[in-house]
């Protein structure tokens, strides 16, 4: 076999190789990429796909626990912008660099709700709330760091209620797999965003808490200080379009 031969069955192996390399790895999604607080899910994948019918490269949503998102960010995750489900976790962020605090842009607005599996008298004191759950656990987020556990205990505190409540908590890592104990019956009672209430068809609303009975519950948005996509700015300025507050209100949201 002449030299030449041997090189050009050489490249032809090598790009074989390269091909089924390629397949095996995905390749990166050309829009920017927007880690969510898993109750902003829905939201931000509605607002990415009508993002992407004004013609630009649809925004490619990744969504968990804010806390978890924020701990990924700081640790130099590649992504382009971060939407936050309170404010502590984006200032946490800013401290570190990984977001300018000037630049966070306020989306919309939440509420607190009590959901059970069953229908029940509504639940408007503490002692209707220790009187519901009976012998059961109270399903809430994580309350030392997830905000939707932050916000539950304040209200519960603001109710007067933690201190009897702290040993018969559910805790989860987020507010989606609180809501989940009372979908599936693990837990009798649970305490979750009221937008999260609206898309389960297997929780009732039990209970409402007051605005004030808590901090503000925000959604902050910023782009990561590293982010280099061309339409990552486009796409946090699309966020705060009347067009993309009409999609926030349809899943509930207030601006």
């Amino acid at each position: 076999m002449s030299s030449a031969s041997g090189w050009l069955r050489a490249f032809l192996f090598l790009c074989a190789l390269g091909a089924a390399w390629a397949g095996t790895f995905p390749a990166r999604a050309a829009g920017p990429l927007v880690l969510v607080a898993a109750s902003f899910q829905e939201a931000a994948q509605d607002a990415a796909d009508a993002f992407a019918e004004r013609g630009h490269e649809r925004p490619v949503i990744s969504a968990a626990g804010t806390s978890a998102l924020a701990r990924q960010v700081a640790a130099g995750a590649p992504a382009d912008l971060f939407i936050s489900a309170d404010r502590e976790w984006m200032s946490w962020l800013a401290k570190r660099g990984r977001v300018d605090a000037e630049d966070v842009r306020l989306l919309a607005h939440n509420r607190l709700v009590i959901v059970s599996r069953d229908r029940r008298p509504w639940i408007s004191s503490g002692e209707d709330l220790l009187a519901a759950l009976g012998n059961g656990r109270l399903a809430i987020a994580e309350p030392e760091s997830v905000p939707a556990g932050r916000y539950a205990r304040a209200a519960l505190e603001r109710l007067g209620a933690w201190q009897a409540l702290y040993g018969r908590l559910a805790p989860a890592e987020n507010v989606r797999a609180a809501l989940a104990l009372v979908e599936r019956g693990a837990a009798p009672l649970g305490i979750v965003y009221q937008t999260d209430a609206r898309l389960s068809e297997r929780v009732h609303v039990a209970g409402r808490f007051s605005e004030r009975a808590h901090p503000q519950i925000v959604y902050p948005a910023a782009l990561l200080s590293d982010t280099k996509h061309p339409e990552a700015q486009a796409f946090l300025d699309f966020l705060e379009s009347d067009a993309a507050q009409r999609i926030f209100a349809r899943h509930g949201f207030a601006r």
